[in-house]
């Protein structure tokens, strides 16, 4: 039990409004009820106060909340500890889940702009309406670089008011008294809904490709398959709104207490990685632009070559993968 809720209980146990308990210390009703929300901390005084109110002892208060420091015994020398207040937590809480609003709709659009060009150029292609196949590429084309240029300045736009808070992620911290109770309480409270999302989101891929199969299985080929192509590549964006959204959510509370891909050790490999293979992203990227390039110039095969990018995901993944092991392995022998 955290600290908010044992406030709150035993003022309920003596009978007390919060207003009541305000008064007994000399403090506003709002201070309590900051207090009994986890949105504040009460100091050091306030505690023995309440000790002798309610006839506990201040262990019985303070020791679910003290947070051991630890540091990596890998590090050669010691790591900066950034300070965590929770002021600080409360609002890095708060701006990601407004950040998890805007970026889950711009992600999933950018899913949803392939779907105006593949239906329009299915359109001209099995003659269903009177469209140029020039049109209709220029028309889609057109659409889809609008969709793009939108979410990718949300993106960019969203993502700005996050950069203050990059070191969560990358760098060691330390809650200070009660952070770590109050984010527990809230990583929990989101458990449900965010398993619920990426149950919703599981869901829906595999439905999207049911469709497809099934007029594929019986009309082989034609128009409706290209419009079950589109059905599978919206019902993959409302997927994706799931997972970004719950995602970006749950992995703010673990970037608070340092858990999952976040923990100390981690972060520290990460470091190492920067440092010995930062390049290797950058010279990956360019080198696949220039295969998708050179294959889309000189097989004048555009609706083909776009299969490098997938292809090109999963290798990046898998070496990804295997320089990190490679650097996992170095720091295993010094």
């Amino acid at each position: 039990m955290i600290l908010a809720e044992k406030i709150m209980n035993l003022r309920k146990k003596s009978g007390w409004s919060q207003e009541e308990l305000a008064d007994q210390l000399g403090i506003s009703r709002q201070s309590v009820s900051k207090w009994e929300s986890g949105a504040s901390i009460p100091d050091l005084d306030k505690i023995i106060k309440m000790s002798s109110l309610f006839g506990v002892s201040t262990d019985y208060l303070l020791k679910d909340e003290m947070e051991i420091v630890t540091y990596s015994e890998t590090d050669d020398e010691p790591q900066e500890v950034h300070s965590v207040s929770v002021e600080l937590a409360n609002e890095y809480m708060e701006e990601s889940r407004n950040f998890a609003k805007k970026l889950a709709p711009a992600v999933s659009l950018c899913v949803l702009s392939p779907i105006p060009l593949i239906i329009l150029g299915g359109v001209s292609d099995y003659k269903v309406a009177a469209l140029s196949e020039e049109m209709a590429g220029a028309i889609g084309m057109g659409t889809l670089l609008t969709m793009i240029a939108i979410a990718v300045a949300v993106m960019i736009i969203s993502g700005l008011r996050m950069g203050k808070y990059t070191y969560l992620e990358k760098e060691i911290i330390s809650l200070q008294y009660g952070v770590a109770g109050i984010v527990q309480k809230k990583k929990k409270d989101f458990e449900k809904p965010f398993y619920t999302c990426i149950t919703i989101g599981v869901v829906s891929c595999i439905l999207g490709v049911a469709p497809l199969i099934v007029t594929g299985s019986i009309v082989g080929d034609g128009f409706p398959v290209v419009v079950c192509v589109g059905v599978l590549l919206a019902l993959i964006a409302f997927a994706v709104w799931f997972f970004v959204w719950s995602g970006v959510i749950y992995g703010s509370y673990q970037k608070l207490l340092q858990e999952g891909d976040f923990t100390e050790e981690k972060k520290s490999l990460n470091k190492d990685f920067e440092r010995s293979m930062g390049f290797v992203p950058g010279v990956y990227w360019c080198i696949a632009t220039a295969i998708y390039l050179g294959i889309s110039f000189t097989q004048n095969n555009w609706g083909i070559s776009w299969i490098v990018w997938p292809i090109a995901g999963v290798l990046f993944a898998a070496l990804m993968g295997i320089l990190r092991a490679v650097v996992a392995g170095k720091r295993k022998e010094v």
